[in-house]
C-alpha cells in the first residue's frame, strides 16, 4: 500500500510538471465534464518530430486495415469501420503492455516496425493529415481511469508517452454513473455529435478506458445539384428492389481489376477522395472482399486511369457498431483480452487486479449526400481487472458494394465500408 502510494504521488507531481498539447486536429472544444478531474490543465507535452510514413509503415497499415476489415464485417449488413481510429486507440493501449502481450499488439498494428518506432510514424503521419474549411479531418484521444487508488495507480511513463505522441487527455474519474454521462459527452463533442454514446454503463470490473475518436466531415469537389439526382433501383444483398435517390455524375478517375470496376470522387481541398469499388455481376459480394488484400486495395486505388467515367450512388446513411475482440484476437493479439497471459505492467500498478483488455468496441456513422459525406468513429479500449466479480458485456451502386474515404497522400483508407442496403 505505501509503494501504491508512492506512485500516486509521483503521478501527481510528474503531471503537475508534463503536458499535453490539444490534437493536431481537434475534434472540438474540451467537453463539459460534471465529475471527472482533467490531469493536464495547464501542463505542456515534450516535443517529439515523429518519422514520416516508410513504404514499410504504408504497407503494413494497408494491409492491417484490410485485414480488420474483412473481420468486421456483418453479414447482410451495411459494415463501416476506421482503421485508424481502432490503430490509435490500440497504439495508446500497447504503450502499456510488456513482454508476448507487446509482442503481438507490436506484429499486428507494425509487423517488423518496434512500438516505438511505430509511436514515431503514427504521430508524423497524424500531424501531416490536414483538416480544411471544406474537408475537415479532426482526432481526439482521451484516456480515462477509477480513481481508486487502492486499486490502480497508473504509471507516470505511460501517460507521458501518450501525451507526447497522441496529444491524449487524461481524466480521474469515480467510475460512476456520472463518469458514464462524461464519457458519453466527451465522445458526442468530439464526433460532433455524430457518435453521442460510446457506454451504457460501468462494471466494477473496468479500472480504465482509452478512447480515440476521428471526424470526417467534407464537401464534395463538385457537388450534386437537383438535375443530378434521379429516382433508380438499388438490388440489396437479399435480392431485394428498392426505389430510391440516385446521384448521378462524371468523374475521370476510373477503378479497375479483374474481378470489379469502380471510381474515385474528389473532396473539396483536394486531401480527400471517396473510392468505390462494384464487384463484377458474377463476382458475389462476400467473396470480392474475401479476395481484397491491403497490397491489392493500393494496387487499385494506385493504379487509377484517367478516364471518363458517368457513375451514379445512391445517397445513404448508417451507423454501426461492433466488438473488435474476435477480430483482433484471430489477427494475432489474443493475449491481450485474456486476464490469466495479459501483461499490461508498464501501464499501471495493481494491488489485486490483473490488467487485460475487456473489449474493443469500435462506433461509426456516415451519411453521404449530394453536398458531401459526413463521418465519424470512435473506439474505446476497456481495461479490466481480476480483482473484481467478472460480468464483461460486449456490444456486438446498383447493389452491394465496398467504399473507403482515403488519404490521397498515401492512399490509406482513414474510413472503409460496404453498403449491402439502404
Amino acid at each position: 500500500m505505501r509503494k501504491l502510494r508512492f506512485f500516486s504521488l509521483l503521478i501527481s507531481m510528474i503531471l503537475i510538471m508534463a503536458s499535453i498539447v490539444g490534437c493536431v486536429s481537434p475534434a472540438s472544444t474540451s467537453p463539459n465534464l460534471a465529475s471527472a478531474a482533467d490531469l493536464m490543465v495547464g501542463v505542456n507535452s515534450n516535443r517529439v518530430s515523429g518519422k514520416s510514413a516508410s513504404d514499410e509503415f504504408i504497407a503494413n497499415m494497408a494491409d492491417f486495415s484490410i485485414d480488420l476489415f474483412k473481420r468486421s464485417i456483418t453479414a447482410n449488413k451495411n459494415s463501416l469501420i476506421s482503421p485508424l481510429s481502432v490503430t490509435l486507440a490500440l497504439a495508446m493501449t500497447a504503450n502499456g503492455a510488456d513482454n508476448e502481450t507487446l509482442s503481438q499488439m507490436e506484429a499486428l498494428l507494425g509487423g517488423d516496425i518496434p512500438l516505438d518506432d511505430l509511436n514515431e510514424y503514427l504521430k508524423a503521419y497524424v500531424t501531416a493529415l490536414p483538416s480544411l474549411e471544406k474537408s475537415k479531418l479532426s482526432i481526439a484521444n482521451s484516456i480515462w481511469f477509477r480513481n481508486e487508488n487502492e486499486r490502480l495507480s497508473v504509471l507516470p511513463t505511460f501517460l507521458q508517452k501518450n501525451a507526447d505522441y497522441y496529444d491524449a487527455a487524461v481524466y480521474s474519474a469515480a467510475f460512476d454513473s456520472q463518469t458514464v454521462k462524461d464519457i458519453n459527452n466527451w465522445v458526442s463533442t468530439s464526433t460532433d455529435g455524430m457518435i453521442n454514446k460510446i457506454l451504457d454503463e460501468i462494471s466494477d470490473i473496468h479500472l480504465m478506458f482509452l478512447i480515440n475518436a476521428v471526424v470526417f466531415d467534407a464537401e464534395w469537389l463538385h457537388v450534386y445539384d437537383k438535375s443530378n439526382v434521379k429516382d433508380g433501383i438499388f438490388t440489396d444483398v437479399l435480392g431485394n428492389n428498392g426505389i430510391i435517390d440516385f446521384m448521378h455524375s462524371t468523374e475521370y478517375n476510373y477503378l479497375y481489376d479483374d474481378t470489379a470496376t469502380g471510381f474515385i470522387k474528389a473532396y473539396a481541398g483536394g486531401a480527400y477522395s471517396f473510392a468505390a469499388l462494384l464487384p463484377n455481376y458474377d463476382v458475389p459480394i462476400d467473396i470480392y472482399i474475401e479476395s481484397l488484400t491491403g497490397e491489392k486495395f493500393m494496387s487499385i486505388i494506385g493504379n487509377a486511369s484517367n478516364e471518363t467515367v458517368f457513375t451514379s450512388m445512391p445517397k445513404f446513411e448508417f451507423d454501426y457498431d461492433i466488438s473488435m475482440i474476435n477480430a483482433l484476437s484471430d489477427l494475432g493479439m489474443p493475449d491481450a483480452f485474456k486476464d490469466d497471459k495479459a501483461d499490461f505492467s508498464k501501464m499501471a500498478i495493481t494491488a489485486d487486479d490483473v490488467l487485460y483488455i475487456s473489449n474493443v468496441l469500435h462506433k461509426t456513422y456516415i451519411s453521404v449526400d449530394e453536398l458531401g459525406t459526413r463521418a465519424g468513429a470512435v473506439t474505446m479500449v476497456a481495461m479490466a481487472g481480476t480483482g473484481a466479480a467478472l460480468d464483461p458485456k460486449v456490444v456486438n451502386l446498383d447493389r452491394p458494394f465496398v467504399f473507403a474515404i482515403i488519404d490521397n497522400s498515401t492512399n490509406l483508407p482513414i474510413f472503409i465500408g460496404t453498403l449491402m442496403m439502404v
